[in-house]
């Protein structure tokens, strides 16, 4: 690779911000199936049976490569079962299994050198492998800190020069839970503290004429690990390197939630044309991960290059949106506020009405326009649940903000917090306007006599963008609030350029995500806008069952390939992550509206929420940190997780780890407020953040010994929903 011709991306750790532009890296040799370069996006799990179950491992592995894993990782925390892979290889063979194997290993070079011997990869964990973490802080000196390196180095040296002799490929797994205590001591908990763990062990590699490589910059937390493979990017660019990247989420749990949480990661980096082989991590069976990084990866097989931006008319500077670490001058208070990809900033926007915008947390809509308006109970899956004996609603942890009813009149009275949206024409005919607001296109707006509501929402595009008449119309009313809506392919990017040119205009009206999917029939995402809905002329974008499949948006035909076997409810949670995850994670979006008719307005309301609450944006619910389980686990990690969630749901805002054994455990605590972990059969470790509270507990009365810390800091309540009127 060109050093000189790669110094910096153009879009800073990607090739464009505008337009989809996937990012070539080197080929790395695994088997028969090789990664990265101008090949498919790979998918890949792990085995969750005990690796000297030999027959339990190959029939897993079996079940794995017929779900679409084109990789099985294997875990081998010892020699033993280092050895015992030879044997599992052998059978799968024996069956005409050629999947390539990778050895997952932590703590013990002598079992790498082992395995590297017999799979076709082997990762190491840089946090562990030669290095220890006991959450001591040291204060190395330079002189100190190389002498640390060096022995790495010496430690490191024979397993690349077996996977050199015997062409086995490696992966520099970085996991954020378990970075050195060396690391730790100079660069802290921290994306570059992620990034630097791998660099040094990529150098070492190089060093000694090693490059089938890959990497990976793991996080139970989706912000921290899209800002840390980011800065991978640009620090290996400017060193001159473009190895491929593995894609992962870290103990992301189960159900809707894991879902939802790894697309905010996967699917964010993949936007931007980053990865070369995904694993989703799910506290289920092995074999159901793999059809999520399917439905996750095949968006992206058929996406086409045309610029976000000069597809709506606006001329775009690439490179210029997001602040690069290098030039971060100061910001005058006139300057445009630019956001760094590597770090997190709200963008500033205006407080409306003292409800949306400035510090307030996100806001939800909920459209309802086309449900029973004449039954109270439709607001159930809004998250308010009425009484009809005692003529009330109780408020849920998960109550939209917001319901849109287009032209449509409730024949009930709504609770005194909810707030509801009409197109402007019907508002302009109500009576009593109180906690109704109006809903405009931008034409309506500009021609509109009655902007008296405190709240005006307007329908907007990256096309109606004009930075002179959106200064002035900002300026004007207070009140104003964006609803940004896309059509696009690649409606990530244009709804981020949309946010850039407000930040260039140092415009600082609030904006609500809108994005729209119609999953009729055998239809899979799209866009599609509601008949009444005010807006921009809409399209729908309609999978056949056939792959690939004809698209029509906005009467152009696009092939992209279908996803006939997920779940819609799946498919929205993939889809809404990865395009609203992506600007919530830079701080872009003050509130989101999801448009899917063919959905149960209660899938939509719990996946809104899922998706502000992967993003840190909006809390409204316990948050579990739970590993997938691999043949390390001591204990049934899908029965545990269940359990413990049965007791604990309603703790709001609460971050619980569960994890299956020691080797993330206490570096991942760091990212909860208590954890539960595997430290022997039938032995649970119970943490408070990173601090051991109670060790070797046995796993019958772990879960209550838990609860009585959580009561005993002060954080425990009682389930109850609280009564409004």
């Amino acid at each position: 690779m060109n050093a000189e011709a790669i110094k910096a991306l153009p879009g800073s750790y990607c090739n464009s911000l505008t337009e989809y532009s996937r990012f070539v890296t080197r080929e790395v040799t695994i088997g028969d199936v090789p990664m990265g370069g101008h090949n498919p996006i790979r998918i890949q799990s792990m085995t969750t049976t005990d690796t000297m179950d030999t027959l339990g491992t190959v029939e897993q592995t079996i079940r794995m490569v017929n779900a679409g894993c084109e990789y099985v990782r294997i875990t081998a925390p010892s020699i033993k079962e280092a050895n015992n892979l030879a044997e599992i290889k052998k059978q799968l063979r024996a069956r005409g299994y050629t999947v390539p194997l990778v050895a997952d290993i932590h703590f013990t070079p002598n079992a790498a050198e082992v395995a590297a011997r017999i799979v076709e990869k082997v990762r190491v964990n840089p946090g562990n492998y030669a290095d220890k973490k006991k959450f001591d802080e040291i204060d190395y000196t330079d002189l100190e800190y190389q002498g640390e390196l060096d022995r790495i180095f010496s430690k490191f040296t024979p397993l690349v020069n077996i996977c050199k002799e015997y062409g086995t490929a490696m992966r520099i797994g970085t996991n954020h839970g378990s970075l050195s205590d060396r690391i730790m001591s100079r660069y802290g908990d921290t994306p570059q503290g992620m990034v630097e763990s791998a660099m040094e062990f990529i150098r070492m590699c190089e060093a000694l004429n090693y490059d089938n490589l890959c990497i990976s910059m793991k996080s139970s937390n989706p912000q921290v690990m899209v800002q840390a493979y980011r800065l991978l990017v640009q620090t290996m660019v400017a060193e001159g390197m473009n190895y491929p990247l593995h894609l992962g989420v870290t103990e992301a749990g189960d159900g809707e939630d894991g879902r939802i949480k790894s697309a905010v990661g996967i699917g964010t980096l993949l936007e931007d044309g980053l990865g070369d082989t995904v694993r989703v991590s799910l506290t289920e069976e092995p074999e159901a991960e793999a059809p999520v990084a399917i439905a996750l990866v095949n968006r992206y097989s058929e996406r086409g290059t045309k610029r976000s931006g000069e597809a709506a008319g606006i001329k775009i500077e690439e490179a210029t949106s997001f602040r690069s670490e290098e030039a971060s001058a100061p910001r005058t208070s006139n300057s445009a506020p630019q956001h760094s990809p590597y770090e997190y900033q709200k963008r500033l926007t205006d407080e409306a009405n003292a409800f949306i915008g400035g510090h307030m947390v996100p806001r939800v809509v909920l459209d309802l326009s086309n449900r029973n308006l004449k039954d109270p109970s439709i607001l159930n899956d809004a998250g308010y649940l009425y009484s009809p004996i005692l003529d009330k609603y109780n408020m849920a942890d998960q109550s939209v903000d917001f319901v849109y009813l287009g032209s449509n009149l409730p024949s009930f009275t709504f609770p005194g917090n909810l707030k509801q949206l009409y197109n402007y024409a019907t508002w302009s005919t109500l009576a009593n306007k109180k906690n109704c607001h109006p809903v405009f296109n931008l034409a309506e707006y500009l021609a509109a006599e009655d902007r008296t509501s405190p709240l005006n929402l307007v329908n907007v595009t990256l096309a109606d963008f004009d930075a002179v008449q959106f200064i002035k119309l900002a300026h004007d009313d207070k009140g104003l609030v964006f609803v940004l809506e896309t059509s696009a392919l690649h409606g990530m990017a244009e709804q981020r350029t949309f946010f850039f040119e407000l930040n260039k205009a140092n415009i600082t009206t609030p904006v609500i995500i809108k994005r729209s999917y119609d999953f009729g029939g055998v239809e899979a995402t799209g866009v599609k806008r509601s008949e009444d809905a005010p807006g921009i002329e809409g399209s729908t974008i309609k999978v056949s069952e056939s792959s690939p499949s004809i698209v029509s948006a906005n009467n152009s035909e696009i092939l992209i390939p279908a996803t006939e076997h997920t779940p819609p409810a799946t498919q929205l949670q993939l889809y809404a992550a990865t395009d609203m995850g992506a600007l919530l994670v830079d701080g872009f979006g003050d509130g989101v509206w999801i448009d899917a008719p063919h959905m149960p307005p209660a899938v939509i309301t719990s996946t809104a929420f899922g998706v502000l609450q992967a993003t840190r944006s909006r809390i409204s619910k316990t948050e579990y940190i739970s590993c997938p389980s691999c043949g390390r686990t001591l204990f049934d990690l899908q029965e545990t997780t269940q359990m413990i969630r049965s007791r604990t749901s309603h703790l709001k805002g609460l971050k619980i780890g569960i994890m299956g054994c020691i080797v993330n455990g206490p570096g991942e605590m760091a990212d909860a407020d208590y954890g539960y972990v595997g430290s022997g059969p039938g032995k649970i470790t119970l943490y408070r953040g990173k601090e051991v509270v109670k060790k070797n507990v046995n796993a019958v009365n772990a879960l209550n010994e838990l609860i009585g810390i959580i009561q005993g800091d002060g954080n425990w309540v009682e389930p109850a929903a609280s009564e409004i009127g």
